[in-house]
């Protein structure tokens, strides 16, 4: 069974390509544009995984997190943000991990592998 995926990103040209790029890794990706939509999924999917935007409208990628872990405390969640300066917020702490966003998506795929293997 393949690894289920979330990926949570208003801008849809990234959740696109994050979907695509992780596809072609094997894994089964859904999408979210925003916390309304990813609450939605977690009550009718279980995810390996969710990959969290941090700059989102309505409510933040950070207060999300905590709505998670709330939630299910083992639920693994990467951070995936255009702002490193998060990183030292101590609100995204219970996050598995932190990566930057970039047009390669080489980081992020090495770190959900990372989180995968951690997690079996």
């Amino acid at each position: 069974m393949r690894p289920r995926i979330l990926v949570a990103d208003d801008e849809k040209n990234l959740r696109e390509l994050y979907q695509i790029e992780l596809d072609s890794e094997g894994y089964e990706v859904d999408t979210a544009a925003n916390a309304t939509e990813v609450m939605s999924k977690l009550e009718s999917a279980e995810y390996d995984l969710i990959v969290l935007d941090i700059k989102m409208p309505g409510m933040s990628g950070i207060d999300l997190l905590q709505k998670i872990m709330a939630r299910d405390k083992r639920q693994p969640v990467i951070l995936n943000t255009a702002y490193p300066s998060y990183r030292d917020n101590f609100m995204t702490w219970p996050a598995e991990a932190y990566v930057v966003k970039s047009a390669d998506t080489a980081e992020l795929k090495q770190v959900i592998k990372k989180v995968l293997a951690k997690k079996t």
